[in-house]
């Protein structure tokens, strides 16, 4: 089952497009993080999903929110797919499922579940919304939730 709102966030440190590696520890205090878990790179809805993160990257960062995309796929992988995109924010890589596992949205198969979590300053999870497969998600409740933060 995937991690509710009021859940601390569980701490990852996993390496990302760029060749960096990103913690999320690294961001409390200072940035709201959104993690935009999706299943592969390279896929028709990630394909879409990413993209139209991209688009609102601007907003995100005007709401001081670090934004990070997480699949299962290799740190290659997940380059390759984050240059093919043009993203400006990294595409971690949780080749391990960890991550994925921790936050409940590892599916049997083996890969993520299209979700989306919004962390606070303090580390705990604000927004939580997994996505049917096929359904590439709506920002608009995320931006709703970001904007009563502080």
């Amino acid at each position: 089952m995937a991690l509710q709102v009021g859940d601390v966030a569980p701490e990852f440190e996993l390496p990302a497009s760029s060749n960096r590696t990103v913690k999320l520890s690294d961001f409390r205090g200072k940035k709201k993080v959104l993690l935009a878990f999706y299943p592969f790179a390279f896929s028709p809805v990630c394909s879409l999903q990413l993209p139209g993160l991209q688009q609102s990257l601007d907003k995100f960062q005007a709401l001081n929110t670090e934004v990070l995309g997480i699949s299962v796929d290799s740190k290659h992988s997940s380059t390759a797919f984050a240059e093919h995109l043009k993203l400006d924010f990294p595409l971690v890589s949780d080749f391990n499922k960890e991550t994925t596992a921790a936050y409940g949205v590892l599916r049997e198969g083996g890969f993520a579940e299209r979700a989306l979590f919004v962390i606070d300053k303090e580390g705990r999870i604000a927004y939580a919304h997994v996505n049917a497969i096929g359904e590439v998600p709506d920002n608009a409740p995320v931006f709703e939730v970001l904007q009563q933060l502080p």
